[in-house]
């Protein structure tokens, strides 16, 4: 933890520290002046701090999407599955990746209603690799059509400026 550095060798705490941020800084400590001391704040520091951030919340869309991809396409081979014991095995697989989408969804760093076209079209993109892995089916015209405009409506919502 940033505190931790000096103060703590120093006998301080995490209040201590935050109280020596306040008064360096005149009020609440600034996250870039925590992160980027010596940097001074520089605008590359905040360019390294934004670039860290949206790589963050990408990798938390792609561990969620393919989490959620995995998970459908396995309770759907367990559908597939004549036997008791094998079906309840892939529905328990099926249901452990389920959760683990929906737990790494709610754990990311981010608003939610901002990022939801980007994750759409992620989710897209990840089942038709999924699905080809899994499965063997390439998507037809309409499907690749289809999804350049998810991906398209996706963009728009992610990145238009508000």
């Amino acid at each position: 933890m940033w505190f931790s550095h000096g103060y703590a060798s120093a006998g301080l705490t995490a209040a201590h520290s935050l109280s020596a941020e306040r008064s360096a800084y005149g009020s609440a400590p600034n996250l870039d002046a925590v992160l980027f001391r010596g940097a001074d704040c520089c605008a590359a520091g905040r360019v390294l701090g934004d670039s860290v951030n949206k790589l963050t919340v990408l990798g938390f869309l792609i561990v969620a999407t393919m989490l959620e991809a995995l998970g459908d396409a396995i309770v759907r081979m367990g559908l597939n599955q004549h036997s008791l014991a094998p079906r309840a095995l892939f529905f328990f697989a099926g249901a452990a990746l389920l959760f683990g989408y929906g737990l790494s969804l709610n754990l990311a760093p981010l608003e939610f209603g901002r990022v939801v076209g980007l994750y759409i079209a992620t989710l897209f993109v990840v089942w038709q690799i999924v699905n080809f892995a899994a499965f063997g089916s390439l998507p037809s015209v309409p499907i690749l059509l289809g999804g350049a405009l998810i991906i398209a409506g996706g963009g728009i919502v992610t990145f238009w400026e508000r």
